[in-house]
């Protein structure tokens, strides 16, 4: 179970680190016309704020495998990223959009926030 929760953690850090990076360098704008269109939702700012939390999490879910006493922070990151799905998942309801991929990341997350906070925790 613990290979399974890397590999999981591992792919959900690589999706949150890109989808965050974009977030963070494009303007708002360019992620509207990329067909993000739920950012007219939302300011620059909050924006740049989800790309920076999406960012964190995913550094969050991977950092205990540099330094091990922080094997703390990939449940917290996990848990938070969850939560930053439910947020996606019920933004993209609202506006009538596809909400699917949210949807999978937010129950990936949840499923390594469980799998590390009592199945098989570090």
């Amino acid at each position: 179970m613990n290979l399974v929760l890397w590999i999981a953690a591992g792919l959900l850090a690589l999706a949150f680190l890109a989808a965050g990076f974009g977030k963070l360098t494009m303007p708002k704008e360019k992620l509207y016309e990329q067909g993000m269109k739920y950012v007219e939702d939302f300011s620059a700012g909050q924006v740049k704020g989800i790309g920076a939390i999406e960012i964190l999490g995913a550094i969050g879910l991977i950092a205990p495998a540099f330094v091990d006493s922080v094997s703390w922070l990939v449940p917290t990151a996990a848990t938070g990223l969850a939560l930053t799905m439910v947020g996606a998942v019920i933004t993209h309801v609202r506006r009538k959009e596809g909400f699917v991929p949210a949807l999978v990341l937010g129950l990936l997350a949840a499923f390594v926030a469980v799998g590390r906070f009592s199945i098989s925790p570090f």
